[in-house]
């Protein structure tokens, strides 16, 4: 459905185009004909039941009731059902706010059907019960509905206000409609038909940087600042920018931002910092970050437990452990509180350096704090035994999740899972595997890679081709990194038809094989002999755009000197040469291997003189 559909020729004469409307379009009942995916039944009502001129100032104007208070779902329903018992004057407006209750708990299908009940009950909706359904059906990815709702609305006698298309563009932006978004604002900017407020450009703004249109949504916020809204919404939506641009690793563009900021006299808050220093800690401008931390406190903007946390962690990242440790004490004694987010960042970093008894320390030190550790933390510490091959420690953590109350996840179990197949316990692997689907858990497409990799990396290749089987028999969509993976495990076991028969297969699934694709099946004939394969293979990846690397070239030359032809190996190295590349490790231990057998080979002799690097 078109944006132009939902607009009666009656109430905006000036969208007519030689004559004809937009888009032929007979605007239905409120929610008539428009279906959920969520079972939520149609609902459909009599024009009769509501006074057709109504606006939506004029139902603004109406006497509202005390805002009834549901905490969850099942108060909320309790609470509709004795009022539509009651059949109160005011009904439909504590209905709407309900309604707007629910729908903050996120219960978008069921508002829809809920509508639908107040009107069986002959209660007449208003623009406020329509408005509802617009943002339920955006919150579902359903903005053409909410299209459908908005030709209700005026089918009934309402005018659609600002809130009300504010809600319509971020369902289209949502649903990556960016152009129709950006139309629909322009359209109804230049034809005056609403006046946007500081929500519908941030609305916009917001749409267009996380589509990626950053040098448009500036020029938007060039437009808002000439029409005097409220300070701290135009530092919102420079905020945005700012976030987007690091984002887009275009950090001297959201510095300068930030200097045009003040010279306008506008102040940055303490997102506005935040935000730079996240990106300027991922391109590791430590002196950068230091000079921003001592503005903000120049400014009087102070940096918050957020700003703290994300420099604690992009240190640990970097594997600046005491570095980090300096900035938790600097966050303690400035008065900001540590979260289980700061501390958890802090673990990973020991976990990464290997240092894992300071990170039990961090972690045990939690309780001591008054902080509950998440089920992020407990990841993260599992992942870190299992990392260092400390299993049975990393089990003790897996099975205390439970006891504290927490439930394990998806990430709980891959790194559970993948710990034991890197320890070579398949079996145990096996058994969590299946405790996991037991438990309700759904494995992801990554829980599938760990898998097959496990069982073709302790050779039992058999089982992971069956277990692929069974995933495309059960509709689980299948990537490249699954066929990486069984091509390599089935060629290292010997099975080089079945790798062939895999590598043709990607073609037909319409996959994109990789260099990695390419090299897994490369070293596979080369294990084999087959040079003149893996020759033209190399040649046909370079044919379909996937340029070869390091290791394509190192892996003939191997095949080569498996085979003794040396002089074969030193053209392919002389192109690996020419390349940028250089001999890996595998191939200079063949080299002299080979030279201990033959040590008068002028030829093998030349090789190492030219290629094997000296120390």
């Amino acid at each position: 459905m078109s944006i132009g559909a939902v607009f009666p020729l009656s109430k905006f004469p000036q969208f007519r185009r030689q004559g004809t409307f937009l888009c032929n379009f007979a605007a239905p009942s409120l929610l008539c004909n428009c279906k959920c995916n969520n079972n939520v039944a149609n609902v459909t009502t009599s024009s009769s039941q509501v006074n057709p001129n109504r606006s939506i100032s004029t139902t603004l104007s109406q006497p509202k009731p005390p805002k009834s208070v549901c905490n969850n779902l099942e108060d909320a329903l309790a609470s509709l059902n004795r009022m539509l018992k009651s059949r109160s004057t005011h009904s439909i407006y504590s209905i709407n706010n309900l309604l707007g209750s629910i729908v903050k708990m996120g219960h978008y299908p069921t508002v829809l059907s809920l509508i639908k009940q107040v009107q069986l009950h002959a209660v007449p909706v208003d623009a406020y019960t329509i408005n509802i359904g617009i943002n339920c059906y955006c919150h579902l990815n359903q903005v053409d509905f909410g299209f459908s709702l908005l030709g209700s609305m005026f089918k009934r006698g309402y005018e659609p206000d600002v809130v009300t298309f504010n809600t319509l563009m971020k369902g289209l932006f949502t649903e990556d409609k960016h152009s129709e978004a950006k139309n629909l604002f322009t359209k109804l900017v230049r034809e005056k038909q609403i006046e946007p407020d500081a929500v519908t450009y941030g609305t916009v703004i917001n749409g267009l940087c996380k589509s990626g249109n950053t040098k448009i949504a500036i020029e938007f916020l060039k437009i808002m600042e000439t029409l005097n809204f409220e300070a701290e919404k135009v530092v919102h939506c420079y905020n945005m920018i700012i976030d987007s641009l690091c984002k887009d690793g275009m950090i001297s563009d959201a510095k300068n931002l930030l200097v045009e900021m003040n010279k306008k006299g506008i102040s940055p808050n303490v997102v506005t910092y935040t935000s730079l220093i996240h990106g300027l800690c991922n391109f590791r401008q430590w002196k950068e970050v230091t000079r921003l931390l001592r503005e903000m406190v120049d400014q009087n903007v102070p940096p918050d437990a957020r700003t703290f946390t994300i420099v604690v962690d992009a240190l640990c990242k970097e594997g600046m452990v005491r570095e980090a440790e300096d900035v938790l004490e600097v966050m303690i004694q400035r008065g900001e509180v540590p979260t289980v987010v700061t501390y958890s960042a802090l673990i990973d970093g020991y976990c990464l350096q290997g240092q894992m008894e300071e990170a039990r320390k961090v972690f045990d030190s939690m309780a001591n704090k008054g902080l509950q550790p998440n089920i992020i933390s407990y990841n993260i510490l599992i992942n870190g035994y299992c990392k260092k091959r400390r299993i049975d420690e990393a089990m003790h953590l897996f099975k205390e999740v439970s006891r504290k109350g927490l439930n394990h996840n998806t990430v709980t179990y891959n790194t559970m899972v993948h710990g034991l197949f890197e320890k070579g316990e398949c079996g145990a692997a096996r058994e969590l595997f299946s405790e996991m689907l037991a438990g309700g858990q759904i494995p992801d497409l990554w829980t599938y890679h760990i898998l097959l990799d496990g069982l073709c990396k302790n050779r039992l290749v058999a089982e992971a081709l069956s277990m692929f089987r069974a995933m495309k028999n059960s509709e689980i969509c299948c990537d490249i990194d699954c066929y990486n993976i069984l091509i390599d495990g089935t060629s290292k076991v010997g099975s080089l038809e079945i790798a062939r028969e895999l590598f043709n297969e990607v073609f037909s699934k319409g996959l994109k094989p990789d260099a990695y694709t390419y090299n897994v099946m490369i070293g596979g004939l080369s294990r084999k002999g087959l040079m003149d394969e893996a020759n033209e293979l190399l040649t046909r990846m370079e044919e379909n755009g996937c340029l070869p690397d390091g290791c394509s070239y190192n892996l003939i030359v191997q095949g080569y000197l498996r085979k003794s032809e040396s002089d074969a190996a030193r053209v392919i190295l002389e192109k690996l040469l020419a390349r940028g590349f250089s001999a890996d490790a595998s191939t200079i231990s063949m080299l002299v291997d080979l030279l201990q057998t033959r040590d008068h080979d002028p030829i093998l002799l030349n090789i190492i003189q030219k290629f094997v690097p000296r120390k």
